[in-house]
């Protein structure tokens, strides 16, 4: 049986929030496939094409065509971003409240064994207290 590796839960609500937007996973295949190598041979033979043979002056229009497809390509790299930094902010969020949580438990561990501590001390101090007759000097080791 294969072990499956465990995510982090805010990994595990965010993949099932992208999963459930259509908008989010769309935006996911385009930043996938830009970048891409596939994306980049595409381009360069569609481009190359486009120069040698489709048009005989093609810098007006190719000049258009690539800027409006950086402005869309840039605004996909800025959705991503910014869903990196709602992950982050989230998986830190969600972090800090765990580790909180484990430094309360921690301490209270800590005073527990610091209390047991103290009471096997006097425990040991009675013990020795009834095996040795007051005045009497202490076995050596």
């Amino acid at each position: 049986m294969a072990v499956q590796a465990q995510q982090h839960p805010v990994v595990v609500r965010l993949n099932r929030q992208r999963a459930e937007d259509l908008q989010l996973r769309i935006a996911d295949q385009i930043t996938a496939f830009a970048g891409s190598m596939w994306f980049v041979y595409i381009h360069a033979a569609i481009f190359a094409a486009w120069m040698l043979f489709f048009e005989r002056s093609p810098w007006p229009t190719l000049t258009l065509v690539v800027s409006l497809e950086a402005i869309f390509l840039s605004t996909f790299v800025m959705i991503g971003q910014n869903r990196q930094a709602t992950f982050q902010q989230a998986k830190a969020d969600h972090d800090f409240v765990e580790e909180d949580i484990e430094l309360k438990h921690n301490t209270k561990l800590t005073e527990e064994v610091a209390a047991l501590s103290r009471e096997i001390a006097q425990l040991t101090r009675q013990v020795h207290e009834q095996l040795v007759a007051p005045g009497q000097a202490t076995p050596p080791g």
